[in-house]
């Protein structure tokens, strides 16, 4: 493995000048990535193939309909 150098790189990067706000938006929602155990997402991944959805509209199909239980229920 050869090791290039790159002489046209300056040594050290001058960041005193950057502002973050460019990065900054001020509504933005976050989408939360959710981790189920490996048995439930096979699960719910068959289940929606059998219903010809996608897996992600399949389970916010799903949890919509919880939300709707628990709100029903208080």
């Amino acid at each position: 493995m050869s090791t290039q150098i790159h002489d046209d790189k300056p040594k050290e990067i001058d960041f005193s000048g950057g502002t973050l706000e460019s990065l900054y938006r001020k509504n933005a929602q976050l989408q939360q990535p959710i981790h189920p155990e490996t048995s439930v997402q096979n699960t719910l991944a068959a289940l929606a193939n059998a219903k010809g959805v996608d897996l992600s509209t399949f389970v916010n199909e799903l949890l919509k309909k919880d939300i709707e239980l628990i709100q029903m229920s208080r």
